[in-house]
């Protein structure tokens, strides 16, 4: 380019599908001729190189030699259509070097055609481009067989993993079908992409300083681009199906359905049984019986789940907000109830026991709740007190736990938060469990035992929890 140094062009067009070809060629003829950006044109695409030599008409048209988008035939029929305009016509490659490589440079008119056709355009006869097509083909059937391989043991890995419980529901066995399909996608996508790359780099790495080839320049696919649309749309689509048609089989009701209602509040579970009055910390089951929990929250947001149920379900408070949740347990066992959503700061400790046994068995069960309703006020207290969750805060055993202990409370003196002491009587057992942020003892936050009491349990009931406080010397 040093023979039109001392005459700059005005209008530079650049064809070239790649980019980097279009601006190191632009850098340079501003290093060497000064011209601005407005007279550099980039044409990337067959019609814009076309467009722009109609409109734009261009005094030095700068082609890349090494790419194949620019088709000649095209491009000669309207440089000859240009008639006598003469314009400088280059074909230039770029090495890896940096080193600039121009192959042809002319003044080019229409009545020289047929000399610009004979310059060596990048192009290979028939015959070595059959292989070439064979060798890419090759390479696409090796991956695609590695990738079914690797597809089978990826899932086959997890599968072995034990990544689920046991399944102890009937809503488990379809919802792990579907967890099983995600398994055969997920196990698909990581093999297509870990194969692929790791067959690249194996394959197609440099062999040596010698090896300077570069890999074919391509800017896009819109065949692949509308099949890696299409596919994962209609796979989306195809799960959601599945998955409507397993919600509607998990909330298929019976007419016959056992109905517990459970109550959730910090930090506890609640379970009562209304056809027979039982009320119970633990959620106690028949095997192959459908279960309907109606569920209310005393305090704050709550979720019931059983890992092994596959079930769950968010409770929220509020007057008359009722959640229900159906399943059939199918395999007699004992289980934990967790709550799933963050509800304060003993929400790691709040679970109770799920059992689920034989009709016989639950039958006997109930027979034995009904029959252990005591006449002493401190054994009924000691129910209450179990089965609503107070033993989670305060223990029995003189450790302190989010509440004081409950071990030789009654009769004592406590000092207070702000400063002052009370003896523990029946008075401020009272007032503790209907206004427990009244009077908090020193050395526990205030706000944390919930002011919800005083609606769920009757006068006797507080009475009979005060009777069992008390008898714990």
């Amino acid at each position: 380019m040093a023979g039109h140094a001392e005459q700059a062009p005005q209008r530079v067009l650049i064809a070239s599908a790649n980019p980097l070809f279009g601006k190191g060629l632009e850098k340079l003829l501003r290093q060497r001729w000064k011209i601005a950006p407005e007279q550099v044109r980039l044409a990337g695409e067959m019609h814009a190189a076309l467009n722009a030599l109609d409109q734009w008409q261009p005094d030095l048209v700068l082609v890349d030699y090494d790419d194949e988008t620019i088709e000649r035939a095209r491009f000669l029929d309207h440089l000859i259509q240009g008639g006598g305009r003469a314009l400088q016509v280059v074909m230039v490659s770029l090495r890896d070097s940096g080193e600039v490589v121009v192959y042809d440079r002319q003044t080019f008119r229409g009545e020289r055609a047929g000399d610009w056709l004979e310059q060596p355009w990048p192009t290979q006869p028939p015959s070595q481009e059959q292989p070439r097509r064979q060798d890419g083909m090759k390479h696409f059937v090796i991956v695609g067989v590695l990738v079914v391989i690797f597809t089978v043991l990826t899932n086959f890995g997890l599968q072995s993993a034990g990544l689920l419980p046991v399944q102890a529901s009937a809503q488990a066995t379809l919802i792990d079908q579907l967890f099983n399909a995600h398994y055969w996608v997920i196990s698909f996508l990581f093999s297509l992409i870990g194969v692929f790359m790791v067959y690249s780099i194996v394959v197609f790495r440099r062999r040596g300083e010698n090896d300077t080839q570069q890999g074919k320049f391509f800017k896009g696919s819109t065949k692949l681009e509308i099949f890696w649309t299409i596919i994962p749309l209609g796979t989306v689509l195809y799960f959601s199906y599945l998955g409507s048609l397993s919600l509607a089989d998990i909330r298929r009701v019976e007419p016959q359905a056992l109905v517990v209602n459970v109550t959730a509040g910090q930090w506890y579970w609640r379970f009562e049984y209304p056809e027979t009055g039982i009320t119970s910390g633990s959620l106690v089951l028949p095997v192959g019986e459908q279960v309907l929990l109606k569920m209310t929250s005393a305090d704050v947001i709550h979720s019931f789940w059983v890992p092994e149920f596959r079930v769950k379900q968010d409770i929220l408070p509020g007057e008359n907000l009722v959640k229900e949740l159906r399943f059939t347990p199918t395999l007699t066992g004992e289980y934990k109830v967790l709550c799933a959503e963050l509800c304060g700061g003993a929400h790691a400790n709040m679970n109770a026991p799920v059992i689920v046994m034989d009709k016989a068995d639950f039958a006997a069960w109930e027979a034995g709740e009904m029959a252990a309703v005591s006449s002493d006020p401190a054994a009924r207290g000691e129910r209450l007190a179990k089965n609503n969750g107070c033993l989670g805060c305060h223990s029995l055993d003189g450790s302190p736990l989010v509440g004081p202990t409950w071990k030789g409370m009654a009769g004592s003196t406590h000092e207070l938060a702000d400063g002052s002491s009370v003896t523990v009587d029946e008075a401020y057992l009272i007032q503790a469990i209907l206004e427990p942020n009244a009077a908090v003892v020193k050395g526990f936050p205030p706000g944390v035992m919930p002011a919800t009491y005083a609606d769920q349990f009757s006068e006797q009931q507080i009475a009979d929890l005060v009777a069992y406080m008390q008898s714990l010397k």
